[in-house]
């Protein structure tokens, strides 16, 4: 399976929160007339989904780490954006639970992709650790 695939469900729902994130955007500026905590919270709710695309694409396993640490922080900051639209009521009880669980999710999925990948390069390095250790050793006793 590629990184590509076992990231499939976090890429879905990270463009799916975006998504809302739009909306939740053109509702706040369109109906509440509030531009500057939606412009806040629109950038750093898309970002996420951006940075597990690129995450995806990365150029090696740190870069893809590198990637999904961007948009957990970020998934993070936007939590914070939510937390303060509902506590100064721009976001009912409803909307905010709905969207923090969201965000909750995808957070704890992106900090679980990091750890995997982590414990993966993790193992393959004492593979290959093990493989030239038993090779020098060969090669010790041939010589």
């Amino acid at each position: 399976m590629t990184e590509k695939e076992a990231e499939s469900p976090l890429r879905e729902k990270s463009f799916a929160f975006a998504i809302r994130i739009v909306n939740l955007y053109k509702y706040l500026t369109g109906q509440k007339k509030e531009y500057v905590l939606s412009k806040q919270i629109l950038k750093s709710g898309t970002s996420p989904g951006a940075n597990i695309r690129e995450a995806q694409n990365g150029e090696s396993p740190a870069d893809f780490i590198h990637k999904l640490g961007i948009a957990q922080k970020e998934t993070a900051e936007t939590i914070y954006w939510l937390d303060l639209l509902h506590a100064t009521e721009y976001l009912s009880e409803t909307e905010y639970q709905s969207l923090q669980q969201d965000a909750d999710e995808i957070l704890k999925m992106t900090r679980s992709a990091i750890l995997t990948k982590k414990k993966n390069l993790a193992a393959a390095s004492i593979l290959i650790i093990g493989i030239i250790a038993s090779a020098g050793f060969l090669m010790s006793h041939l010589l």
